[in-house]
């Protein structure tokens, strides 16, 4: 299985930055990798998700235009860039790997989970 292990999180204002890495170990060969968020009270969200071999990358709708996800696969490693960060954004930001499912925000697309990195944004 993969090994996920999430770093970067924390408290800004809001309009600051944060940047999430998440470090992959073991098996990597995931067709898909993401960044999922939840929030006290809330059900956990697809925030983007990335074709681990090319073929692009995808977001939703609330990141489009301020978060960008990318990775460097010499280090194993997934990048969420976040911008202009909103209080609404305030959630535990965990990254996910996976073969694919009906969904590629979907979390049954993914099957291994790090424990997450917590974000908190004020206003």
């Amino acid at each position: 299985p993969v090994r996920l292990v999430e770093s970067g999180g924390g408290s800004v204002q809001a309009g600051g930055s944060l940047r999430l890495s998440c470090a992959a170990s073991g098996y990597t060969d995931s067709s898909l990798m993401a960044w999922f968020r939840q929030a006290p009270g809330k059900e956990r969200e697809g925030v983007a998700a990335i074709y681990t071999g090319g073929g692009g990358t995808y977001y939703a709708d609330s990141a489009k235009g301020r978060f960008t996800s990318a990775q460097d696969n010499a280090k194993n490693t997934l990048y969420l860039q976040m911008n202009s960060l909103k209080p609404e954004d305030t959630a535990m930001y965990s990254c996910a790997a996976g073969p694919g499912g009906s969904w590629i925000l979907g979390a049954d697309a993914y099957n291994s989970w790090g424990r997450g990195t917590q974000v908190t944004v004020s206003s």
